[in-house]
């Protein structure tokens, strides 16, 4: 379960404030895979990073029963000069996971081949992309957040992406965030609106999908 307690955040913008968050207080129930929904610029990767620890919020808490990820498919955290393979080892040791179990699961579904021992400054943004879906998702965390990452790769690799995921939710929760009203009817359960710095949550997905395209003002989206 994740909890929001009275949340707020704010950026400056030039003279003015940009709030992505106010006060907000909302549960993420354990076990549900939601769907965070609203505008380019409304804050769901500034919400997802809050939640998942990297950015701090200006007042209010966030609490968390059990274990949640690193936003799934961050690739900002591998060491460049150290191999793939190297990186993989080193984060499951952090995360007190099996390094070789963890290993061969990568080397399987990141499909890098010999790149694997290469240096990741070799690597090009759609290998470190591939290399950190296989590294996030190899971990049994309770809860994922997942930004957008099932769009990398090609075709093949985007199902064996979703595949990959569905499987991990049948004994785990989820946060996705996704453009892609298609791929978040496919995957999540429920959602919540980020509009204004308000947050609203939707049993129903498709009850949240509606109140984001009223607050874009548009109609039914891809």
């Amino acid at each position: 379960m994740i909890e929001l307690i009275n949340v707020t955040k704010s950026f400056r913008a030039g003279t003015n404030v940009k709030y992505t968050a106010r006060g907000i207080n909302m549960v993420f129930p354990t076990g549900a895979v939601v769907g965070l929904l609203g505008r380019n610029g409304a804050g769901k990767s500034t919400m997802m990073n809050m939640i998942g620890g990297s950015t701090k919020p200006d007042s209010g808490q966030i609490r968390i029963t059990g274990t949640v990820s690193w936003p799934v498919g961050f690739a900002g955290s591998f060491h460049r000069d150290m191999t793939g393979a190297q990186n993989v080892r080193f984060i499951a040791r952090i995360y007190g996971v099996d390094t070789e179990d963890l290993l061969d699961f990568v080397a399987d579904f990141a499909e890098l081949g010999h790149h694997l021992n290469e240096p990741v400054r070799h690597y090009s943004s759609g290998m470190r992309s591939r290399l950190a879906f296989g590294v996030s998702i190899g971990i049994p965390f309770d809860t994922y957040l997942v930004d957008e990452v099932t769009s990398v790769g090609d075709a093949n690799f985007r199902r064996k992406s979703r595949m990959v995921f569905q499987n991990r939710m049948e004994r785990a929760g989820a946060v996705m965030v996704s453009h892609s009203m298609t791929q978040v009817r496919q995957m999540c359960s429920a959602g919540a609106v980020l509009e204004g710095g308000y947050l609203t949550y939707y049993e129903d997905i498709e009850e949240a999908i509606d109140a984001h395209h009223r607050n874009m003002g548009t109609g039914e989206e891809d």
